[in-house]
């Protein structure tokens, strides 16, 4: 669980700074300061983000047009928990009594932090490229019992969870397939027929629909054939009945 509440901090951290503006440009990602737990998933995920901007990833920081440069201020995670009852109490005396600890509401919280930093500038002149910064977020996993039953759960990684594991959406088979508009040099795409989403189409699928094509083609009735001739009588000459 402390890797979801860590991950989930790291995702919420990242989703709040734009990388739009490095459309179209070499950009190389300096982990130099980053130092932290689950590294590996920061630095990922924000290799992610640039692509997704259209940003264009160089290994090297003297091939990169802007240098990206991460740095950490806190990943972790923390714990806290609350209860309304009666402590675990020990009455000294010649016979000491023990009381045991009775819990009528209790929730016990876990929270997960990221702070994220990022600053980017030109590789040349090292300048910088807008202002930089720092971004926060938090996450959270709640377990709350009341007189004994539970867990009643919330909190940012259970939504999570819940919507990636939910329900898958229902999609109905399409009834019909068609072929897009062609352009030289451009391969074959399919669409759903009254729709403008396309999909590249390969050669198989190409074949199934031909042949579903040819299946469904009405088919030429066949010429009227002469009626056929009566078979001829025979006579025969053997009497089963005769002496």
């Amino acid at each position: 669980m402390e890797q979801m509440l860590i991950s989930n901090a790291v995702d919420q951290s990242l989703n709040r700074i734009d990388f739009q503006p490095l459309e179209s440009r070499a950009v190389f990602l300096d982990t130099t300061y980053l130092d932290c737990v689950d590294k590996n998933y920061i630095v990922a995920s924000s290799r992610n983000r640039i692509l997704q901007a259209g940003g264009k990833l160089v290994a090297k920081p003297e091939d990169a047009e802007v240098v990206v440069e991460l740095r950490t201020g806190a990943v972790g995670t923390d714990q806290s928990e609350t209860y309304i009852g009666i402590p675990e109490l020990s009455l000294p005396g010649p016979l000491p009594i023990a009381i045991p600890q009775v819990k009528l509401w209790s929730k016990s919280t876990q929270t997960g932090t990221a702070k994220i930093g990022v600053v980017a500038f030109d590789s040349k002149s090292r300048e910088i490229i807008g202002r930089g910064g720092t971004t926060l977020a938090r996450s959270d996993d709640s377990n709350t019992y009341v007189f004994g039953v539970g867990p009643y759960q919330s909190g940012s990684v259970r939504q999570e969870v819940s919507r990636q594991l939910g329900r898958p959406e229902w999609h109905p088979v399409p009834e019909a397939i068609a072929f897009g508009p062609l352009k030289s040099g451009e391969p074959a795409r399919l669409r759903l027929a009254g729709t403008d989403d396309e999909e590249p189409a390969d050669s198989s699928q190409i074949d199934q629909i031909s042949n579903r094509s040819l299946d469904q083609a009405p088919s030429q009735p066949n010429p009227p054939t002469a009626p056929a001739a009566p078979p001829s009588a025979q006579i025969i000459d053997d009497d089963p009945f005769a002496d």
